[in-house]
């Protein structure tokens, strides 16, 4: 297919394609001519991840190359690569001194008590530090009890998540990012859902 249907087969304006395609994030058509190039289902799939990293997710131009990167060249450790992915992902953190042995009490003392093994570079721990450092300044840290069944409660949905991750490196890597990205507001909105269901069947009475 030609640039305007590879456009309008990914619903995006062909100056966007363009744009896509000279800053690397998009791979080149195979050359048809001098100007003119042809592309095949495999750029539209790609125009739409593009799509959902710098649309939905929201990362900059930069970002989604670093995560484009990651997917097409996975590299020979994939569970460094994985959470390499997973790090560039928003929200972002400051990397903690070099000089501070122990930067991360809080998110520390959680996964211990969790059992949990973790890596104290992921950029999710120092996220868990800055979260439970904000339920303390607001008056409502998390109790041990509330903390424990979080944790097991998240850990099964981690389990069955990556029961199901495809084994092909390059499939992993889009699996992990599109799905920490996309699914975790519907992790959250379920949240809500349950708390509004719980609170009316115990204040109307409803079973």
């Amino acid at each position: 297919m030609r640039i305007s249907a590879l456009a309008a087969a990914a619903d995006l304006p062909i100056a966007t394609v363009k744009f896509y395609l000279r800053e690397g994030l998009l791979h080149p058509g195979a050359a048809t001519s001098a100007t003119q190039a042809s592309y095949d289902e495999t750029h539209v799939r790609r125009l739409r991840l593009i799509r959902a990293l710098t649309g939905t997710v929201g990362l900059s131009v930069q970002q989604a190359r670093t995560i484009l990167g990651l997917i097409d060249d996975p590299g020979d450790d994939l569970y460094a690569t994985l959470g390499r992915a997973v790090s560039a992902l928003p929200p972002t953190t400051d990397e903690a001194s070099d000089d501070d042995p122990d930067p991360y009490p809080r998110a520390r003392a959680a996964l211990e008590a969790l059992g949990q093994v973790y890596d104290p570079h992921f950029a999710a721990v120092a996220q868990l530090e800055a979260a439970l450092a904000a339920t303390e300044a607001a008056g409502m840290p998390l109790s041990d009890d509330r903390l424990l069944e979080y944790g097991r409660r998240l850990r099964e949905i981690a389990a069955f998540d990556l029961e199901r991750m495809p084994q092909e490196p390059h499939a992993a890597v889009e699996y992990t990012v599109l799905g920490t990205a996309l699914y975790e507001p519907v992790i959250l909105a379920l949240r809500r859902l349950a708390h509004q269901d719980v609170a009316a069947r115990r204040t109307l009475g409803r079973r």
